[in-house]
C-alpha cells in the first residue's frame, strides 16, 4: 500500500507537468468587435444658375448634380452646404477638417445667344485643389477652398464660406456671407473681350440688337461677395429633403467688364432643390 505521502507525491509528478503545459498555452482571445456598418447616402439636386458667368437674370440654366455620402453608423450626417465643392476629409480632428475638393464648370457657347455673338466660346473647365473646414462652436462653420482649374480656364480660385447651422426639430437651417476671389486666368475666359471679338460684336450690333462692346482685359482679385440660405427637412431617417438660394455679387475687374455692364448684369442667383435616401451597408471585409 502506498502512504498518503507518496500518494500525494505521485499526484503532483503526474499533475504538475499538465499545469506547466496547460500554462505555456495563449490564453484564448476574445472576438474581435464587430465593424460598424456604414450608411451610404444617395440622391439628386437640381439647379437653376445664370447660363454663363455674368449672365442677366433672364438667362438662366438648368443643371442636375448626384449626391454622394458614406458614415459610419452612429456618426451624424455632415454638413454640406450649397456652394462647397465635392471632397471628404483625409484628416478629421472633429472640429477641424482637412481634404480634396473638386468642381466641374460648364461650357459657354457663344453661338447659342445673342447676347455672346461676336464673342468666343468657353470649354467645360475642372478645378481641383483643397478645403479646410473650421467648427468654432458646434452651430458655426467657417470653410475655404482654393482649386486649380484645367480645361476652359487655367486659374487659381479661392472661396470662404461661413455658416450658421441650426438644427430644429426635423429641420436644420443654415446660411451665411461667401467671398470668391480669382486669378486673371480664371477670370480671362469669361469676361475679357479681344479686339477682334470687340470688332466682331460691332459688325453683328444690326443683326442682335445688341451693343457693340470694347475691348477689354479683365484681370484678377475679389471675383464676387454675397451670402446664401439652406432649409433641410428630415421626413424619416432614411429620407430628406432641401431648397436652397444663393446670391453673388459680381465685383472690380469682373463687374466693369463690357459683357456685363452692357449686355448682362453683376447680380447673380442660384436656386437648387434636391432630395436624397440613406441605407445601411455591411462592410465586405
Amino acid at each position: 500500500m502506498v502512504s498518503p505521502r507518496w500518494g500525494v507525491a505521485l499526484v503532483l509528478l503526474v499533475v504538475a507537468p499538465r499545469l506547466a503545459a496547460a500554462a505555456d498555452l495563449p490564453a484564448p482571445s476574445s472576438p474581435a468587435p464587430a465593424a460598424p456598418d456604414w450608411i451610404i447616402t444617395v440622391g439628386v439636386e437640381s439647379r437653376i444658375l445664370p447660363q454663363w458667368p455674368g449672365s442677366s437674370d433672364s438667362r438662366l440654366g438648368f443643371t442636375a448634380l448626384p449626391l454622394f455620402s458614406v458614415r459610419k453608423e452612429g456618426t451624424p450626417p455632415a454638413f454640406f452646404g450649397p456652394r462647397d465643392s465635392f471632397g471628404f476629409p483625409i484628416l478629421d480632428l472633429g472640429g477641424f477638417k482637412l481634404g480634396p475638393a473638386l468642381r466641374f464648370i460648364g461650357d459657354r457657347q457663344a453661338q447659342n445667344y445673342k447676347e455672346l455673338y461676336g464673342l468666343g466660346s468657353v470649354g467645360y473647365a475642372a478645378q481641383a485643389g483643397g478645403f479646410a473646414e473650421y467648427w468654432p462652436v458646434s452651430w458655426v462653420r467657417l470653410r475655404g477652398e482654393v482649386r486649380q482649374g484645367f480645361g476652359g480656364e487655367t486659374g487659381v480660385t479661392g472661396d470662404a464660406f461661413l455658416d450658421a447651422v441650426v438644427p430644429f426639430g426635423q429641420w436644420t437651417l443654415s446660411g451665411g456671407p461667401r467671398m470668391t476671389l480669382q486669378s486673371a486666368a480664371a477670370v480671362a475666359p469669361y469676361f475679357s473681350i479681344t479686339a477682334a471679338q470687340a470688332a466682331g460684336t460691332a459688325q453683328l450690333a444690326t443683326l442682335t440688337g445688341q451693343p457693340a462692346l470694347a475691348a477689354y482685359n479683365a484681370s484678377g482679385g475679389l471675383y464676387s461677395y454675397g451670402g446664401g440660405t439652406q432649409a433641410l427637412y428630415r421626413f424619416s431617417p432614411q429620407w430628406e429633403a432641401h431648397a436652397f438660394i444663393e446670391y453673388e455679387r459680381l465685383t472690380g475687374s469682373v463687374a466693369d467688364s463690357p459683357l456685363v455692364t452692357q449686355r448682362g448684369s453683376p447680380n447673380q442667383f442660384t436656386y437648387g432643390l434636391g432630395a436624397s435616401y440613406a441605407f445601411t451597408m455591411r462592410p465586405w471585409w
